[in-house]
C-alpha cells in the first residue's frame, strides 16, 4: 500500500511566515510611497511660501504685483507688472504696463529673479509655461481670495492652492503634519481650485470632506483622488 505524502506542520508554518514577509513588504512599501508624495506635497508648499516671502523681502513688493518688475528683474517683458494695490489678484483691467492675472504673473517674476526653479512666462491663460504644476501635473496657484475653506467664500487673503487630482489620504496626512488635520481651519484647508483637472468634489459623501463644515473632518476613507488644499498666508 503507498505511502500518503503531505505538507508537515513545520513546512505550512514556513509557508505562512513567508507569506506574512511578503504581505509586510508591500504594505511598507506601500507606506513609504505615501509618505513620499506627503512629503513631496509639503516641500513643494514650503518652497513656494519661501520664494514669496523672500521675493517680498528683497523688492518690498508682492510677486505678481510688483509696478517694477520690468524694470528690476532681468527677463521680464516690458509689459508684465503688477498694479501694487498689494493684492494677487485675477480679471483686473489690463493696461499697457500691467497685466489682468496677477496670479499667473506671479511665476515669471519668481522664476526670473531666481526664487523658484523653472523659467515661466506670463500669458493670460495658464500652461505649463506660465505655472509650476503639483506632483499630480496639475497647476499650483497663488493668489488673493476666498476660494478655500468648507463654505466658501471665506475671509479674503493670499493663498497657495495645491491644484487638484490630490488623493484624500495624501491631502489629509499633509494637513495632519503641517497644521490642525481640519479641512476647514487653520492654516491649512480645503480647497476646490481644479487647476487644469476638471471638476472638484469636495464635500458630501463622496467629496473630499464632511457635507458640513461644523463636522470639520476630512473624508479620509472614501478614496477620492481628485482634492486639493490652500497653504494661507
Amino acid at each position: 500500500m503507498q505511502r500518503q505524502q503531505g505538507f508537515t506542520l513545520i513546512e505550512i508554518a514556513i509557508v505562512l511566515v513567508i507569506i506574512g514577509l511578503l504581505l509586510g513588504g508591500v504594505l511598507k512599501g506601500q507606506e513609504l510611497i505615501t509618505s513620499a508624495r506627503v512629503r513631496n506635497m509639503i516641500s513643494t508648499q514650503d518652497g513656494v511660501k519661501a520664494a514669496y516671502f523672500g521675493f517680498l523681502d528683497r523688492f518690498r513688493a508682492l510677486p505678481g504685483d510688483y509696478t517694477a518688475a520690468t524694470t528690476n528683474i532681468t527677463g521680464v517683458a516690458a509689459t508684465n507688472n503688477g498694479n501694487g494695490n498689494g493684492r494677487v489678484e485675477s480679471g483686473l483691467t489690463a493696461t499697457g504696463t500691467t497685466v489682468a492675472e496677477e496670479h499667473i504673473l506671479v511665476w515669471e517674476h519668481l522664476s526670473k529673479a531666481g526664487f523658484i526653479n523653472g523659467t515661466y512666462t506670463y500669458a493670460a491663460t495658464a500652461s505649463a509655461t506660465t505655472n509650476p504644476t503639483n506632483p499630480y501635473g496639475i497647476y499650483m496657484q497663488l493668489i488673493y481670495d476666498g476660494a478655500y475653506g468648507g463654505t466658501p467664500p471665506s475671509a479674503l487673503r493670499h493663498n497657495l492652492k495645491t491644484g487638484s487630482q490630490v488623493p484624500v489620504e495624501i491631502i489629509v496626512e499633509v494637513d495632519r503634519k503641517i497644521d490642525d488635520g481640519k479641512p476647514n481651519t487653520g492654516g491649512f484647508q480645503i480647497s476646490a481650485y481644479a487647476g487644469n483637472g476638471g471638476a472638484v468634489t469636495q464635500t458630501g459623501a463622496t467629496g473630499c470632506a464632511s457635507g458640513t463644515a461644523a463636522a470639520d473632518t476630512w473624508n479620509a476613507t472614501n478614496g477620492n483622488t481628485n482634492c486639493g488644499g490652500a497653504s494661507l498666508f
